[in-house]
């Protein structure tokens, strides 16, 4: 069999959403998978902070930050913060269309005041104390500061959070030239959520850069996510894999779709393709 090459998204498809413990069964498929002699990669939206505490279980290499920052067994083959001019045009785009702002640096995430008591409101409203219970969990295990905090440091990802999909369209065409919009589904309390990512990179463009520079084919990968941020590393790889647990959009999309990831999803895609064998 060739080598392969598998790209594993966290929140979602890894962990659960927040988390930073991975399941015996995924932790177990990818030290399987590298001593077969393929390579495992986290690719997430994560930044570097966030994703530390994975690092325990073994990687050849890292996509952070949606492609913004890649290491390739511990090389950085690319690194692209926003330059200082576009982190003060997005701030201030989103700030002035009344979007909640979570900026994500190398060093940790700085988010609005009020965030919070945003969420605590529309969890309320909706009835979704599992929003909030969610929103304050990943504060404390994501390392999220508050924005008073934040000292200017290098800006690669912003993540949004407002009700008003006319205020995203307007604050997605004023920085459209530099920027895309990721905006993940409205979820039942009436919460929009998304990310600003640079134009220059994305998961997909992440996954190529990978590949070539490990010089193993794009036929070769696999990439695995649940979510829209995930589109890209999908359509990029030569099989793309949604969790059950994943957006119903991209399991149109995806080639393939595997259990969740409570249900031992990921050591359930490796046997399948042969990633691993249970001999091993």
């Amino acid at each position: 069999m060739n080598q392969k090459i598998i790209f594993l998204d966290i929140d979602g498809t890894l962990t659960e959403p927040g988390n930073n413990e991975a399941p015996e069964s995924a932790v177990r498929a990818i030290a399987q998978a590298r001593k077969e002699g393929h390579y495992v990669f986290l690719c997430t939206g994560r930044n570097y902070d966030m994703l530390l505490p994975l690092l325990k279980y073994g990687f050849d290499g890292i996509i952070g930050s949606s492609g913004g920052y890649v290491e390739c067994q511990e090389k950085v083959i690319f690194d692209c913060p926003m330059t200082k001019a576009q982190s003060q045009s997005v701030m201030e785009v989103l700030k002035t269309n009344g979007i909640f702002r979570t900026v994500e640096c190398m060093d940790g995430s700085y988010t609005d005041q009020g965030l919070k008591e945003f969420f605590e409101n529309y969890a309320d409203q909706g009835g979704n104390s599992e929003l909030l219970r969610w929103r304050e969990q990943v504060e404390e295990a994501l390392h999220i500061l508050p924005m008073e905090e934040y000292k200017g440091q290098p800006v690669y990802k912003v993540v949004i959070a407002g009700t008003s999909m006319e205020a995203m369209v307007r604050a997605q065409e004023a920085l459209r030239e530099d920027f895309d919009f990721c905006i993940q589904e409205r979820d039942r309390s009436g919460i929009i959520n998304g990310e600003v990512v640079n134009k220059l990179f994305d998961k997909g463009r992440a996954v190529e850069r990978v590949c070539h520079y490990l010089n193993i084919p794009l036929s070769d990968s696999i990439a695995i996510g649940d979510s829209m941020n995930d589109l890209e590393m999908l359509q990029t790889a030569g099989t793309g894999i949604c969790m059950q647990n994943g957006s119903e959009k991209l399991k149109k999309i995806a080639d393939d779709i595997c259990p969740s990831v409570s249900e031992d999803g990921i050591y359930t895609a490796f046997l399948k393709y042969e990633l691993i064998h249970e001999s091993v």
